[in-house]
């Protein structure tokens, strides 16, 4: 193993997306910049940054301050930025043997540009997957009162209001995971790099991404089984509206009737 001090990876998740094309142009002007399947590699004096169209960002022996200047400048292009910032950190060292992960310590072999984008792409999955998970753990904790209100009382005590907004959150929740489900399989990039997948795969397998994801669809459907229960409720609620008008009716049209045969 090399003797040269370790140096710090991090990987963020910023936003919902980013421009990538209004970003390279901006960045291009400065900077040696590479657009590798919609992501943009970026180059700076042994210090590399890798930024997905999904909304996550991998550094590569960047320096906090310099971190913030490109955070600022993807922030400026991205489409529903965090109200809380994903974050995880590694410290890693170049010219090791052989490419491997221990204890959130990266030994990678060379400084491979490409090397090191295939390694962020299973970080930059994490870092977004992460975000999926506070996602449905937050709308999951804050429903969670529904079925112990049913179970108890036999009904939701929410305004038909309260309860479309809350199914409106919960189908945004659900439709944003959805959507975005395919950003957790083996990338592209490795169709046309298949050399590369091994490092790939290194990430993703030290990371648990093909876990979680399955334990993210799990949360997914208790989220959507709140959804059904709350459907249900707002049906059940129409139809006994429905129920009191027509017995409003009857009873009225009965009174008509029996006011016509008294008077």
């Amino acid at each position: 193993m090399s003797e040269q001090p370790a140096k710090q990876c991090a990987a963020f998740c910023l936003a919902q997306g980013f421009d990538i094309s209004a970003l390279a142009k901006l960045i291009s002007d400065t900077t040696l910049i590479r657009i590798i399947k919609g992501a943009l590699l970026i180059e700076d004096n042994n210090a590399w940054s890798v930024v997905f169209s999904y909304g996550a960002v991998v550094h590569w022996n960047v320096s906090t301050e310099q971190q913030g200047k490109l955070h600022q400048l993807l922030l400026a292009h991205a489409e529903n930025p965090l109200l809380a910032v994903e974050e995880d950190n590694f410290t890693f060292e170049l010219d090791c043997p052989c490419t491997r992960i221990i204890e959130d310590h990266i030994e990678v072999e060379s400084s491979d540009p490409i090397l090191l984008f295939s390694l962020s792409q299973g970080m930059a999955q994490s870092i977004k997957l992460a975000s999926f998970e506070t996602n449905a753990i937050t709308t999951i904790n804050n429903t969670n009162y529904i079925p112990k209100s049913l179970a108890e009382d036999g009904r939701i005590k929410l305004s038909r209001h309260k309860i479309a907004k809350i199914r409106g959150q919960l189908f945004l929740t659900k439709s944003d995971i959805i959507l975005n489900y395919d950003l957790l399989d083996t990338p592209d990039f490795f169709w046309e790099y298949p050399e590369y997948e091994d490092y790939y795969s290194i990430t993703a397998k030290y990371l648990e991404i093909a876990p979680r994801t399955r334990v993210l669809s799990k949360k997914l459907e208790t989220i959507h089984e709140l959804f059904e229960m709350l459907a249900d409720e707002q049906k059940h609620r129409h139809s006994s509206i429905l129920e009191l008008i027509i017995i409003g009716l009857i009873a009225f049209e009965i009174a008509m009737t029996l006011v016509d045969k008294v008077f």
